[in-house]
């Protein structure tokens, strides 16, 4: 009876060594592997939408396409600071860049106000942290939200490392002018930002913002495709990404 139970304590703990090194190795190895999952999952994908913001055609001052994105997508004002929601906005370029070099730069690029929204990520840390799936990537490289479903645990903001979603303090409704039908509303409690106007896309337009430019500031267009005009655009221009180091991938790039 005892070196039954012996052999069965030395065989257990075998067992458990093994598993022990099995996690290890899987621990170890486990980013290699997701990058290889990845990249089979990416390669076989057709489409994925990115924008090219051309700073040096911006003019100062000029928020048509802010004005065109909020109206569509029945954005509030609610006038402070505190309660702003904003899906497209404008922001000094220390905010926008702070982690590439900041001196002796052109006071044109230091003072001008650079444009800001959802960076849509190949590899977004907030669609990871979301607890209901209320933030999701679509198989286009959007990233979507799904007001019904979010909870307003705010985890999505805290993970997005560019500060581009708001929350509704209060109920957003009473603080739009004028309520469009082309999309929904809100509630307050809930997280919103930038969609890159998905419900337009399926309807062969182009976004909000890209449409209202006056100056062809932004360029849109499918990443995945050598023969687009955003390839070209990227091809002819060096181009800078908001914190690229964080190895998130964003979809948007700048001509600074």
């Amino acid at each position: 009876m005892i070196n039954n139970r012996r052999n069965f304590l030395k065989k257990s703990a075998g067992v458990i060594a093994g598993a022990g090194l099995v996690s290890s190795f899987i621990s170890k190895y486990s980013t290699g592997f997701a990058a290889s999952s990845s990249e089979k999952v990416v390669s076989k994908k057709k489409i994925r939408w990115g924008m090219v913001i051309d700073m040096k055609k911006c003019v100062d001052g000029c928020v048509k396409c802010i004005d065109a994105c909020h109206v569509k997508h029945n954005v509030p004002d609610f006038g402070n600071p505190k309660d702003e929601i904003k899906w497209i906005w404008k922001s000094d370029y220390a905010k926008v860049f702070p982690s590439k070099n900041q001196q002796y730069l052109a006071d044109e690029t230091r003072d001008k106000p650079f444009l800001s929204l959802c960076n849509h990520c190949a590899d977004p840390p907030c669609v990871k942290v979301c607890p209901t799936g209320a933030t999701f990537q679509m198989d286009d490289g959007i990233v979507e939200m799904d007001f019904h479903r979010c909870i307003g645990c705010r985890f999505c903001m805290a993970a997005c490392p560019y500060g581009s979603r708001s929350f509704n303090w209060r109920d957003p409704r009473p603080a739009i002018e004028n309520i469009t039908s082309e999309y929904p509303t809100r509630e307050s409690g809930v997280v919103e930002k930038c969609n890159f106007c998905s419900e337009r896309l399926v309807k062969g337009q182009q976004p909000a913002c890209v449409e209202s430019c006056p100056e062809n500031v932004l360029t849109f267009g499918n990443l995945y495709d050598k023969d687009s005009e955003i390839r070209q655009v990227l091809k002819e221009n060096p181009t800078i990404q908001r914190k690229a180091e964080l190895g998130t991938n964003p979809s948007v790039f700048y001509i600074t």
